[in-house]
């Protein structure tokens, strides 16, 4: 609730700034009324209805625009009401406009402009006592010192607690702002991820296509329709596939924040499917698990995918007829052995082959990591 009104009171100053003066504007009017029908009692001079009209506009005016020139204000209303003690003019109530300048100041200024408009204030007590009548004491000056410092120490207070609110809401911008641009920063870091697993889904599948394309054609040309129609349908289903993996990483890119489900990222378990894929494409791929199958993370069996899938893609696209991969796990203690081999002719020289190795740290103890591929040669290898 309070915070509702604090922030409706900075949207409408001027309506606070005029709601917190009514009290002193009624008794202003009251004690000028009083002053025009001649019930009050004056000391000193008489300026007249019209003079302390005018005395009144000169002190109670200047209170509209506090909030902007406190300063300003306070010496006006303190030049005012001196001119006033030197005309030997009687204080009225629209003098204590002289106190609410000085919690103005002690409120938005700086200290030392704060203790200064204390010390005039006192000044000002000061004078009004001599020119009273009688004899001024000491407890005269003590009781209304009491009550000025009041005001003065409420003012300084106020002043306080709104610089430390000041404080905390720009320490609150400034972590929205750090927050945006870590949102940011992990959105460009979002990206490159999808550009790399773009680039292996559409080399994947479409080395495959192209595969089953031109098995499609010999098959037509050799008079094996069946052979040909399964071809088309191995392409279909793979396109199909692409277009689905393709739509679920670019999905984050979107601008809305609408909700949906995606097919979460390849792992370990779908290995069996892209083996079986592979074999459909008509590349004969022998899997091979030893050892006893360990918990990796998430991260780690992306990579063990998609090093299988780039190397039996590989295989498909320069292995040449007749070409067979075997693709080898094996769990040690703390790793993982990844081995693709294939007996196919390679792309850059006959009856070369290649080879790829690769171990992943499971969850438990540390362990190093690596990869290697050796030169092509006449031996056996893995691509």
């Amino acid at each position: 609730m309070f915070g509702r009104l604090h922030s409706w009171g900075r949207r409408h100053p001027a309506v606070v700034d005029l709601l917190w003066l009514t009290p002193f504007l009624l008794l202003s009017l009251v004690n000028l009324q009083l002053l025009r029908s001649g019930d009050a009692h004056l000391i000193g001079r008489d300026l007249g209805p019209w003079g302390f009209l005018a005395l009144a506009v000169a002190l109670v005016a200047p209170m509209f625009w506090m909030r902007r020139r406190p300063l300003a204000v306070f010496a006006i209303v303190s030049l005012v009401s001196f001119a006033q003690w030197l005309a030997d003019v009687q204080p009225q109530f629209f003098n204590t406009s002289v106190l609410i300048a000085m919690y103005g100041v002690a409120s938005r200024c700086a200290p030392r402009w704060a203790v200064g408009a204390l010390l005039t204030s006192e000044l000002g007590i000061f004078l009004a006592l001599i020119q009273s009548p009688g004899d001024p004491d000491g407890r005269s000056f003590a009781s209304s010192s009491v009550f000025v410092v009041a005001i003065w120490i409420t003012g300084i207070y106020a002043n306080t607690r709104r610089r430390y609110l000041e404080g905390l809401e720009e320490r609150a911008e400034r972590a929205e702002r750090e927050r945006d641009q870590q949102a940011r920063l992990a959105t460009a870091a979002e990206r490159a991820r999808i550009a790399r697993e773009l680039h292996d889904v559409v080399a994947h599948n479409v080395s495959v296509m192209i595969v089953q394309a031109d098995g499609a054609g010999y098959a037509l040309g050799g008079g094996n329709p069946d052979t040909a129609r399964e071809a088309m349908r191995t392409i279909s289903a793979t396109g199909r596939r692409a277009l689905a993996e393709m739509r679920r990483m670019v999905g984050v890119l979107r601008a809305d924040d609408t909700a949906e489900e995606y097919t979460p990222q390849p792992g370990l378990s779908q290995l069996d499917d892209l083996v079986t894929r592979v074999r459909s494409s008509g590349l004969p791929v022998d899997l091979r698990v030893t050892g006893v199958r360990q918990a990796l993370p998430e991260g780690e069996e992306l990579t063990v995918y998609r090093i299988v899938q780039e190397a039996l893609t590989n295989t498909l696209k320069h292995g040449g007829p007749g070409t067979r991969a075997t693709v080898e796990m094996e769990y040690g203690v703390r790793e993982l052995l990844l081995r693709v081999t294939d007996d196919g002719r390679g792309a850059a020289a006959p009856a070369a082959r290649t080879a790829t190795a690769w171990s992943a740290c499971g969850s438990g103890p540390p362990c190093s990591a690596g990869a290697s591929t050796p030169a092509p040669g006449p031996a056996a290898g893995s691509r």
